[in-house]
């Protein structure tokens, strides 16, 4: 009986040893397999890596502001630590009030402090424009490098790693609008002359429907070209009714795109922060200013070149139920 203590230590070392074996089994095995799913994902295209020098590979920021300048400055800070990100163009249609020294200075100061983190650079410059005008935000730019721009106005932040996945969304349509704020026409029936009445549709009845026609410009990415053909090749009329309205820019984008593609935008599953408190949208009649804007930019085309659209993209690797 004296070496039954010894034998029951023995075989508790060697259970003790092969637990911790079978531990630092399962470890090794959980390790392989996350290294695989990461090998996994680059070959199907879920990350992309940014080349130095390849701008096809990173998209323009293209800021829209309005005597915001602390949005202006928080906008710029959190897009300049985006990868992908090439450059910032802020629009900035106050000429009687251009940027003052120390709001420039702090917008240099946030770019810098995050190129210094990337492998590249990121620009940054303030377009000038001499008029209070919507349709300035779609002004061609000058020394454009990259093929998107993603158009947000100064009061909305997207996550970088959100943002990221919605330019890997338009790296496979190069010709749709991506984005993030979903809007819908409705028909709501026919005037006396036998004429289609559409009604402007806001995120509640998209949510309800699950149905959508547009994404607004405030939070979209789309091809440069676009910026030449609405302000150079869109029926002027169109610009001249978002200056007298001071209202529908993005309607009107919306109507070009797909009066082009004979297609619907593609709406991005994503959580975006609106840090503003007030705009256009705010205003009473909001509603029915922008179902005056559908109809009048219809009878300018001549027919309703909206497509409507059941399709959300979505990050799989975040959604666990299929």
């Amino acid at each position: 009986m004296r070496g039954a203590p010894h034998r029951w230590r023995y075989r508790h070392v060697l259970w003790l040893i092969g637990g911790r074996i079978h531990f630092m089994m399962g470890i090794c095995a959980l390790l392989a397999f996350i290294l695989l799913l990461c090998h996994t994902s680059s070959l199907m295209g879920w990350h992309r890596h940014t080349k130095k020098g390849n701008n096809h590979e990173r998209f323009t920021v293209l800021v829209n502001t309005w005597r915001r300048p602390d949005l202006l400055k928080k906008s710029v800070q959190h897009y300049s630590q985006c990868p992908n990100v090439h450059s910032i163009r802020v629009v900035w249609s106050e000429s009687r009030e251009p940027p003052s020294p120390l709001l420039f200075t702090a917008l240099q100061a946030s770019v810098k402090k995050a190129s210094k983190k990337l492998s590249y650079p990121i620009k940054l410059k303030i377009d000038m424009h001499q008029e209070d005008n919507l349709n300035t935000r779609f002004q061609p730019l000058d020394n454009l490098a990259t093929r998107a721009i993603f158009s947000v106005d100064d009061d909305v932040l997207v996550p970088c790693n959100t943002l990221g996945f919605a330019f890997t969304v338009w790296l496979s349509a190069h010709d749709s609008m991506v984005g993030f704020v979903p809007r819908m026409h409705w028909l709501h029936g026919k005037e006396s002359f036998n004429q289609p009445v559409y009604t402007y549709g806001g995120w509640w009845s998209v949510w309800w429907t699950g149905t959508y026609s547009m994404v607004l410009s405030k939070c979209a990415i789309f091809h440069k070209k676009y910026l030449d053909l609405y302000t150079n090749h869109m029926p002027a009329k169109i610009r001249d009714y978002v200056t007298r309205k001071r209202n529908c820019e993005d309607i009107a984008m919306s109507f070009l795109v797909a009066n082009l593609t004979k297609a619907p935008p593609i709406w991005v599953k994503g959580k975006i922060f609106e840090i503003g408190s007030s705009g256009i949208s705010s205003l009473s009649g909001h509603s029915e200013h922008r179902s005056s804007c559908l109809n009048a930019f219809v009878d300018m085309y001549g027919h309703m070149p909206l497509v409507s659209s059941n399709f959300k993209a979505m990050d799989a690797r975040s959604t666990w139920i299929w």
